[in-house]
This record gives C-alpha cells, structure tokens and sequence, in this order.
C-alpha cells in the first residue's frame, strides 16, 4: 500500500472527477470537471458532502446537491464521471479554456449548496472487545458506487499484497483483495467486498488500535479511498460499526 498520508496534515486533498460528454464517453475529452469534500465527525465518519462543478457550457462554478447524489445513484450520469488526481483535472480545465485551476482554498470557496448525511451511532456487528495486545477494535465500512473490471481488481490485489504474517496477510482468505498496515503500534487489515447493484463494493477497515490515540485511523481511511477511487470507483460514505 502506498504511504499513509502524515496526520498532521491539516486538511485532506479534495476529491476531483472529470465529466465527460454522453456522446464521447473518453477521458481524453472530457466536457468539465467536479469537485468534492466529504465532512467527517471526529470519529471519521461520513456527515456531509461539499462539491462544486465547472463547465465552459456553464463559464463559471456552480454548486449541486442533487448532482452530487445523481453521480453515485444514477447509472448513465455515474458512467460519465471518473475520478482522477487534481493533475488530470488542471489539464481538463486548461484544456476547455478555464486557464489555471485554483488552489483548493479557493475552490472550497465555490461550495455552496452542501448535502449533510444523517448520523447514527455505531452498529456493532460482532464483538467489541480490542484484540490481546491492544487497546480498542473499531470497524468501518466505506461504500462505493460503480463497478470494478478484473483488471482493476488485479491492481488493488498486487497494491495491496503485504508480507506474510498469519492469516491477515492472505488477501486470498476473503475472495477480494485485502490488505494490512502496521502504523506505529496499531493494525489495520482491510477487505474488499461486492454487495447490491447499486452501492457496487465496500471496504471494511479494522482498526485496532494500540492506545486512546487514533490519529492514524482519518489518514489510512483517506488512503484506502483514494486507491479504490484510482481504480475508478465513488466514494459513497464512511460508517463505523464499532
């Protein structure tokens, strides 16, 4: 797994998409782009979306709950939107005549029309006691929209693929790709999983945690997201189960 973002940083890269036209379909020319903040309570749990879109049709930065929601719950608009990193989107916005990108402080300044989530608390699937050695268990689960090709699923398993240590090591043992991480002194194992058609996958993170500290848990969560949104799939929200 790539490295886990330093937790010190003080606020998470924005989530960037190109939206491409319904009659060309390609990356390579996309008609405009989007941008998304997911808001999380102190526990990294998902209450809210900030986004914000640009078009040259538009010529200027439009807010949109409803596009948003439309991206992860209906099929022909969530076929034309692929997330990329912010550098595929300064060339697509350079590219359709809106010069330089701004930094993220200014887009952020282009949210205006924000979606809360509704918030319960944790439901416990299982045991809540913390693994010998450690301090406390916490399981997440983040949901996805869109569907994944065997390829992609190859990418994450090689990305994923981590030394052998017991059985958390063999993301065979799930059918989809998993991983693990030791940060500090607390471990993170993590698999993918199918479900309905249309919250298309989840990944559930354990966290077991060495101390009362959980500083580490927002960076690898962000992480784990970004890789599976690399691979082409939305980012719906964060639960936490216990």
């Amino acid at each position: 797994m790539a490295a886990v973002v330093d937790s010190a940083e003080p606020r998470p890269q924005l989530d960037y998409y190109l939206l491409l036209s319904p009659a060309d379909g390609r990356p390579l020319n996309p008609e405009g782009i989007v941008i998304e903040e997911f808001v999380r309570d102190r526990h990294c749990v998902t209450v809210g979306l900030h986004n914000a879109g640009w078009t040259p049709a538009d010529g200027r930065w439009w807010s949109s709950a409803s596009f948003s929601r439309g991206m992860r719950t209906d099929p022909e608009l969530s076929g034309r939107v692929t997330p990329v990193g912010r550098g595929a989107a300064e060339a697509a916005y350079r590219r359709l005549g809106g010069g330089r990108l701004p930094a993220e402080a200014v887009l952020r300044s282009y949210f205006r029309d924000y979606e809360p989530f509704a918030v319960a608390p944790p439901l416990r699937l299982g045991p809540a006691d913390a693994p010998d050695g450690f301090h406390e268990k916490r399981v997440y689960r983040v949901l996805f929209a869109k569907d994944l090709r065997a390829d992609q699923l190859a990418n994450l398993t090689a990305v994923w693929r981590t030394p052998a240590d017991g059985e958390l090591a063999d993301p065979a043992a799930w059918g989809f790709p998993a991983g693990r991480l030791r940060v500090g002194g607390d471990l993170f194992a993590w698999n993918l999983r199918r479900i309905d058609r249309n919250l298309a996958w989840c990944l559930d993170l354990t966290a077991s945690l060495a101390t009362d500290a959980d500083d580490a848990v927002g960076p690898v969560l962000h992480e784990l997201t970004s890789v599976l949104r690399q691979q082409g799939l939305i980012p719906v929200t964060t639960e936490r189960f216990a």
